[in-house]
């Protein structure tokens, strides 16, 4: 389900991206907007779209974590922690 839900997000950035580049291109075709300004605008907000992308991957990280907490699973620390125990022991 999370997958599915990434995959919808990135869908949605994959098309604003595209119709951003076209109005943007019509305004440069129409004389509105030099090419130099509309490729500021382009880097902006891909770098708006990266810093969002980071956080998305942050919140769900965590979003995660509290899941897996609630259903009292073992951590990969925790399996870390049991095989060295049970070396100590051999």
């Amino acid at each position: 389900m999370l997958k599915d839900l990434f995959y919808i997000g990135l869908g949605g950035a994959l098309l604003a991206k595209e119709k951003v580049e076209k109005e943007l291109n019509e305004l440069v075709e129409k004389g509105k907007l030099n090419k130099e300004e509309a490729q500021k605008l382009i880097d902006k907000a891909k770098a708006k779209g990266e810093d969002e992308e980071k956080e998305f991957k942050s919140k769900l990280k965590e979003a995660i974590r509290e899941v897996l907490e609630e259903m009292d699973l073992a951590t990969k620390a925790d399996i870390e922690a049991l095989n060295k125990e049970k070396e100590k022991k051999k």
